[in-house]
This record gives C-alpha cells, structure tokens and sequence, in this order.
C-alpha cells in the first residue's frame, strides 16, 4: 500500500513509525513532516491545510489510503474533498469534525442528547462575557476559545481577575485569532479527565 500521513507534530511520528512496521506497506509519504518522520518515509513540503494540493498528490501518487493526524485539515473538509475525489481516507467529514472544532457546538449536542457536561454559557460579544464575569461568585471557572488553538484556548481561573484578563486575551487581543470569536464559559469540574477513544463508520463503533 501507499500511504499519505498528514500533519507534522508528534502524533504523526509515533504513526508512521507503526505505519512503517506494516508487511503490506510498499511506500510512505508524511505531508509535511518533520526531522522525526524524515528517516521513517518521504517528508512532502505540503501544507497540512493545504487540501489541493494534498488532493492532487494524492492522485498523481495513486495513493492507496490517506491518513489525517491534525484536526485543522478534518476541520477545513479534506475527508469530504478526498472522498468526492475517489481518494480513500480515514478521518471524519468536516460536519463530525465540528465536535472538536467548535467547543460551542460539542455543548450543544451534549445537551441535546443529554450527555452529562458541565454547565456553560456561550458569548459572543466580549462586554456581555466580561458583565457575566462580573457577576460570578464562585471560582474557579473555565474560559475557552470556541475554535481551535493548538491545545491552548482554555484558562482555569483562579479568580474574577483572571477570568477577565482570560476574556481580554481570547476575545479583544485574539491571540488565537478567529478561534476566539466565540467563548464558553463553563463550570469548572473537580475530578479525574479520562480519554476514551474508538473508531466508527457511522453504524457500528468499536472502542480501542
């Protein structure tokens, strides 16, 4: 088989090295890579968002299946773009992405099939977000930036205090650009986070 691998972080590396054990591996590509991928297949200087151009290497390589690590290429549709194209690819659709692309989204299913979440609001104008602020008693609370952002879009705020100076950074300095354009303000939960992880086609699933 020929396959491509997106994404260039730590995740991709620990892939393609299990990748490369398979028998039926005939060739490697790791779009963009990194130093770590480099020795293990052949880095493509291709940018993970880049969907065009992944699409159309894929289809001049005749790549078997096409593997996406990042969530910001599954965000921007290349399952839905690969999929029109006849390109096999394992990921989800840019609909199903929506659950970690946008926190907002993910609370509203939560709440709509009643999946225990913690309690939230949702703003979208940062004067409202900054009087709700005001009017807390209780802290800690949770900010988070509704979009992507690297892992680094959540405060746990100690105190009103921290919680505005949160505010200021995700929606009036936007150091996470778009991704803050929406916040979520949630209840701030004690406990052990859990990872629970499985794979489904949309009928049937099965955990990991």
């Amino acid at each position: 088989l020929k396959i491509l691998l997106i994404g260039s972080g730590g995740r991709e590396h620990a892939i393609a090295w299990k990748i490369n054990q398979s028998p039926k591996l005939e060739k490697l590509f790791i779009a963009p890579g990194n130093a770590g991928t480099e020795s293990i297949g052949t880095n493509v200087e291709i940018a993970d968002t880049d969907i065009e151009a992944l699409k159309n290497f894929a289809l001049v390589r005749e790549i078997d299946l096409t593997i996406v690590g990042p969530e910001a290429p599954l965000a921007l549709g290349i399952v839905d773009v690969f999929v029109k194209s006849g390109l096999p690819i394992f990921g989800p659709t840019a609909s199903a992405s929506k659950l970690e692309s946008s926190k907002s989204f993910a609370k509203d299913v939560m709440e709509k099939w009643d999946i225990p979440t913690a309690s939230h609001k949702v703003f979208q104008d940062s004067e409202d977000a900054n009087s709700y602020l005001e009017s807390l008693n209780s802290f800690p609370t949770v900010l988070k930036a509704d979009g992507l952002a690297a892992g680094k879009g959540v405060y746990i705020c100690k105190d009103q205090s921290e919680a505005i100076s949160a505010l200021e950074d995700v929606m009036v300095t936007k150091v996470f650009g778009d991704a803050g354009t929406t916040l979520v303000i949630e209840e701030f939960l004690v406990g052990w986070e859990l990872s629970v992880f499985a794979f489904t086609d949309g009928e049937s699933i099965s955990d990991l």
